[in-house]
């Protein structure tokens, strides 16, 4: 059995990640760079272990991690998302050292890693795909000939690409020759290949994804899906579940098909099959995130279902606690990305001293946060500080609910995307449930929000200052 888990990541999903063992009686270990020495999940861990001065190399050397894991007497690494969680060889080396890695097999993370040899597994599994290239593109005159075939709009995309980055949109031949050499530089100094292939560019589809769970005992079992549709060049901003523009017969099919893609590749653990949605309600296939997704908060809202816990327990060859019919459904949830960034200059990231934190409460919130009041925010990571996720039975409510969280919320010393969110909140096609990956194109007005806080909001924040400061 498990009874310790080297946790081989930063930030809030560490944390995450500390509080599900802490709950299940295993040990955990945190690991960090020397900017990292002050972060709460290096705080939050039963022991932290040093990876050096590099603030982002020393969480992507493998096997320095693995070797950290065996000489301190961990049974297990879990790699949460981002740095080497979709890295095979992290996988491999596990394997060939004997210890438990919190995740699928090297070789399907290598399979649904590689976006066309993905294309070609789903293919076989009868799932559609989107229009495209076969393989990779060998040059720039086949992408030409076969973008005159399928028409324009193309995407031209990292084949080891992923959270939107060596990926660019082209709306005519003039583009895409543009377009083509930076493309290849930019998957070049990202991922390391310079592979990229092409597919249709659906215009201002819906991003539906689906979350499934796998166990090594042949069970295999989805958790619905989540509506991702609101981004800014190919990041999400706000995530949703279940997806408000989804019929049900629409649920149930792309559920099923999700559960089909994950079999028929012989995935393990805690993976999200997503999908594109054109108008015509036909959906296909982008992708397969061969790990813990930002987003697993809003399915675990709506369904009570610990995806972190279940991640360990199936690695440690533990059957699923629950087959599909024990799998239900309540409410909505909605997740917001708190990034330090400042929304009205481009989103420019807003790193520095957090003077002060207020985490929001009451029914049905839930903040994962790896920030606190005197912490000082690296600029060498994500600009993500937090996730505030929300929970009620209707739509309505939950959008009602999401408004009160984020006025609660307070982040002070760095600007955050809190305002904008509010800005979304307030759209007629938010609040109908109507949206596509083209909202926040669609809608540039909403930087102009006011940059005053509101009165009740303001007065307690300097009720709160004169309490610190007479000491009471």
């Amino acid at each position: 059995m498990i009874q310790k888990i080297l946790v081989a990541n930063r930030g809030e999903i560490a944390v995450r990640i500390v509080r599900a063992c802490a709950e299940m009686g295993i040990q955990s270990a945190a690991v960090y760079t020397d900017a990292d020495r002050h972060a709460l999940h290096v705080k939050k861990a039963n022991e932290a272990y040093s990876l050096g001065p590099d603030p982002v190399g020393g969480y992507l050397n493998a096997h320095r991690i693995v070797n950290l894991a065996i000489t301190t007497g961990c049974d297990a690494i879990h790699p949460g998302y981002g740095f080497l969680s979709e890295n095979p060889q992290l996988a491999e080396i596990c394997k060939r050292r004997g210890i438990i890695f919190i995740g699928p097999s090297a070789e399907v993370i290598r399979t649904m890693g590689d976006k066309t040899a993905a294309r070609h597994a789903m293919i076989e599994a009868g799932v559609s795909v989107i229009p495209g290239s076969e393989g990779n593109l060998k040059d720039l005159n086949e992408a030409v000939r076969l973008a005159k075939r399928i028409g324009y709009p193309v995407m031209l995309k990292a084949t080891s690409g992923g959270g939107g980055r060596g990926i660019r949109r082209c709306d005519s031949e003039a583009d895409l020759r543009r377009n083509y050499d930076r493309v290849l530089s930019e998957t070049k100094k990202a991922f390391g290949a310079a592979d990229v292939f092409m597919e249709k560019c659906l215009v201002n589809p819906r991003h539906i994804e689906v979350q499934i769970l796998a166990d090594h005992h042949g069970n295999v079992v989805h958790l619905f899906e989540r509506d991702c549709s609101i981004q800014r060049r190919h990041q999400k901003l706000v995530e949703v579940a279940p997806s408000p523009q989804l019929t049900e017969e629409q649920r149930v099919c792309v559920c099923e098909t999700a559960v089909r893609a994950a079999k028929h590749v012989g995935y393990k653990n805690a993976g999200t099959v997503e999908f594109l949605f054109d108008p015509a309600d036909n959906f296909y296939f982008m992708e397969m995130n061969t790990r813990l997704q930002v987003e697993h908060t809003v399915t675990e809202q709506i369904t009570g279902i610990d995806i972190v816990q279940e991640q360990i327990q199936i690695a440690d060859g533990k059957p699923l606690s629950f087959d599909q019919q024990g799998v239900g459904r309540r409410g909505y949830a909605i997740q917001f990305r708190v990034n330090a960034e400042d929304p009205k200059n481009d989103f420019l990231p807003n790193f520095g001293h957090i003077t002060r934190y207020y985490s929001p409460g009451g029914p049905g919130v839930r903040t994962d946060a790896a920030i606190y009041t005197g912490y000082e925010f690296p600029p060498y990571y994500d600009s993500m500080c937090a996730k505030l996720t929300i929970w009620a039975l209707t739509w309505d409510k939950a959008i009602t609910r999401g408004r009160r969280a984020l006025l609660d919320m307070g982040v002070s010393g760095v600007k955050t995307t809190i305002p904008y969110h509010l800005e979304i909140l307030k759209t007629a096609e938010f609040r109908e449930g109507h949206f596509d990956t083209g909202f926040v194109e669609q809608h540039p007005e909403l930087i102009n929000y006011s940059a005053r806080r509101p009165t009740a909001h303001l007065a307690a924040a300097i009720a709160a200052a004169i309490a610190a400061h007479h000491g009471f």
